[in-house]
């Protein structure tokens, strides 16, 4: 079973509102085990050391938030090595474009 964080994306609020509501009941709903925050953003200029700890086994991780491409970056500015390779290993969703019933069935265990 793959960790999950899911941003909120509280304080540049680029992400449409529906679509993280949508994401965050479904998550909620099923049970799964995850990880929410208030804004990976924020967290990477703060250098938080919970982003270590996300990455730092070898188990897989779906992270619910932005670009994927903006994701790797605020991983490395944040001083975190990202494993962007290797695609069984790390997934980002993107809710700036996806829609949230694609971002939630991709992030739920189905069975």
């Amino acid at each position: 079973m793959p960790k999950i964080l899911y941003c909120r994306c509280a304080f540049a609020q680029v992400v449409p509102q529906a679509t993280k509501d949508a994401v965050l009941e479904r998550l909620c709903a099923s049970g799964t085990s995850f990880e929410t925050v208030a804004d990976l953003c924020e967290m990477a200029a703060r250098r938080d050391e919970r982003l270590t700890g996300l990455l730092d086994s070898d188990e897989p991780v779906k992270i619910a938030a932005c670009y994927p491409r903006a994701v790797k970056w605020l991983f490395h500015n944040a001083g975190v090595p990202f494993p962007a390779d290797d695609p069984d290993r790390i997934e980002v969703l993107n809710m700036r474009e996806q829609t949230a019933d694609a971002i939630a069935d991709a992030l739920i265990d189905q069975p």
